[in-house]
């Protein structure tokens, strides 16, 4: 384990086909004035709205509703929910959604009661918080950012094509958050499998980095395995709870902060995936996909050992007899076969990519040091274009 370290994380989750009944204890520590976020109107058609809403007016709270919040959320609907959660003069921001709406309600809450632009401020400058916080608590309808238990947000900028998140402390983590698989089995199957590559890489951030025998590696291998066996169960039925459920779970401890604790991480892949988001507005789970195995056969040869560890721990190639790098591209290929198998976007092209575009989705990569190769621009593009 590396250096000195810290660990707390703020917020209590409830878990469980029950735990939405919860939602009526956690509402008693709070003010009157709640405004429910949530993005498109799939909770109205599967009945989480409603339950939501009955639980709100039965702890006698007024509501205000934030709505519409998209896929990758924009520094135009932030500002939109900034101005009502002011004029609410909101003691709770209540987000039900996937990460999306998670990510825009912790962006939001640093904001009401800040007088300069938030996009500027925190996307920008990444300033931290300076202003009273309004808390915020999760009611999760999709598996894949780990936003539930975490103090990310993520927003996107169409007039500037950038896609930038800010990582804050755990006074903006979510005080509560509510999981229940259950409310995660109405969504289309593209969305499951995004939020499960979501999941995968996000683990796999914070393991391709470092050498030593870290307890958070043998953590993060445990994850990965779980999300590779669960995902092919969930693809063959997508109702199945206990797969549902792992899932779900893997997703929340994938991004705590747990598996980061005593190593450098890379997040390389993001910082790809993102800047290709921030120009084509695609999925962000397959944007991260799209770029990962050039990336990573890229990156292969700086962190041979761990890459030959990843596949026999995780993919279980056997290593009898063959050099270190040939059982490392058997684990990247081991790799490639369940992506292809659970149907992630395999190149930026089907998101939407052009080359023309290359350039530019290179200077707005942030380049990152924590992995075993800090990329120079050349290394980005060629990235990018082997991406395509």
């Amino acid at each position: 384990m590396l250096g000195n370290f810290s660990y707390k994380n703020a917020t209590k989750l409830y878990f469980g086909e029950d735990s939405l009944s919860f939602l009526k204890d956690e509402l008693k520590g709070y003010g009157k004035n709640v405004v429910l976020i949530y993005g498109g109107g799939s909770i109205k058609k599967n009945g989480i709205y409603d339950s939501v809403i009955a639980i709100l007016k039965e702890c006698g709270k007024n509501i205000a509703e934030d709505a519409g919040v998209m896929p990758n959320p924009t520094a135009e609907k932030l500002r939109e929910g900034v101005k009502i959660a002011r004029e609410h003069k909101a003691d709770l921001l209540l987000a039900v959604g996937g990460g999306s709406c998670c990510d825009y309600a912790k962006a939001v809450s640093v904001s009401v009661h800040c007088d300069e632009d938030p996009w500027d401020k925190y996307f920008i400058r990444f300033d931290e918080p300076t202003c009273e916080i309004v808390p915020v608590g999760c009611v999760l309808t999709m598996a894949g950012t780990g936003s539930e238990m975490n103090g990310g947000s993520v927003i996107t900028n169409h007039e500037t094509h950038q896609k930038i998140g800010h990582v804050f402390g755990e006074e903006v983590m979510p005080k509560f958050s509510i999981l229940n698989p259950r409310f995660t089995m109405s969504l289309p199957k593209r969305q499951m499998v995004a939020g499960i590559y979501d999941i995968f890489n996000h683990i796999c951030e914070q393991y391709f980095s470092g050498e030593d025998d870290n307890v958070s590696d043998y953590l993060a291998e445990g994850l990965m395995k779980s999300v590779i066996r669960n995902s092919l169960v969930a693809i063959e039925n997508p109702e199945d709870y206990e797969a549902r459920s792992n899932i779900m779970w893997a997703a929340t401890w994938a991004l705590n902060t747990l598996i980061a604790c005593g190593k450098a991480t890379d997040w390389m892949v993001h910082m790809l995936g993102q800047a290709a988001g921030g120009y084509t507005d695609a999925t962000h789970g397959m944007t991260l996909s799209a770029v990962s195995l050039p990336y990573y056969r890229h990156i292969m040869p700086y962190g041979i050992a761990k890459f030959k560890r990843f596949a026999t721990e995780v993919w279980g190639v056997d290593a009898t007899g063959k050099a270190d790098r040939q059982v490392a591209e058997e684990g990247l290929c081991a790799m490639e076969s369940w992506m292809k198998t659970i149907g992630v976007a395999m190149n930026l092209t089907e998101l939407g990519a052009t080359a023309d575009m290359i350039e530019g989705i290179a200077d707005a990569t942030f380049i990152f040091d924590g992995g075993y190769k800090k990329l120079e621009r050349e290394e980005v593009i060629k990235i990018l274009k082997e991406s395509l």
